[in-house]
């Protein structure tokens, strides 16, 4: 039996599994390739910003209640492996899917938006030019999208599209925003009492 065999059979033996939610993946992270992993990191970091685990052993979960997990997943070279992801998808306790593509037929969103709806997918175009791959999704088969680049900004959209049922994830969400706030107005305050010049010399 071949490797992609075996992680296809490892998504299905874990969708039969009978295991509580709160010892699943919350959100699924998946990139067309090891390539895109450098773009597709902000979401592994807006994440873990918010107290998310990263999953790495189905048998030997993370303490956190809310997790993710991470795989490359081509929708080109790998049909199989998608169709396997996204059909056991919820199966496995997985509630948000962030699926991230480059190049002009990154069509690794909305394939699997395709498959595993209705799991809401946030989808990351890895690139500029695959923008308009991924957003094009016709009329009933939906597909979120953030702009070229911003999986940070997709992980935190998965967030609050799990803060609508965990009152813990709302929290995190506005304390992060705070706090993003608070280091807006140390800067404006440093520009402002150090003139240009100075603010300048210190960045």
């Amino acid at each position: 039996m071949s490797e992609l065999d075996d992680l296809i059979d490892d998504f299905e033996a874990e969708a039969a599994r009978d295991r509580p939610d709160a010892e699943t993946p919350d959100v699924g992270i998946i990139m067309g390739s090891d390539s895109d992993l450098d773009v597709m990191a902000g979401a592994h970091d807006a994440l873990t910003d918010l107290g998310f685990a990263e999953v790495t052993d189905y048998d030997d979960p993370p303490e956190a209640r809310f997790t993710f997990e991470s795989y490359v997943v081509s929708a080109h070279r790998t049909p199989d492996l998608m169709y396997a992801y996204g059909e056991t998808a919820a199966d496995r306790g997985i509630d948000v899917i962030i699926a991230g593509a480059g190049g002009k037929s990154a069509d690794l969103p909305n394939m699997t938006a395709s498959i595993a709806y209705p799991i809401p997918v946030v989808g990351v175009p890895v690139q500029e030019k695959s923008v308009d791959s991924v957003v094009g999704m016709p009329t009933g088969a939906p597909i979120t999208a953030v702009d070229a680049g911003k999986s940070y900004n997709a992980g935190l959209s998965a967030a609050q599209i799990l803060a609508r049922e965990h009152e813990s994830i709302r929290e995190r969400l506005v304390d992060l925003h705070a706090g993003q706030g608070d280091s807006v107005a140390s800067v404006s305050r440093s520009l402002h009492e150090l003139g240009t010049p100075g603010f300048r010399e210190r960045r």
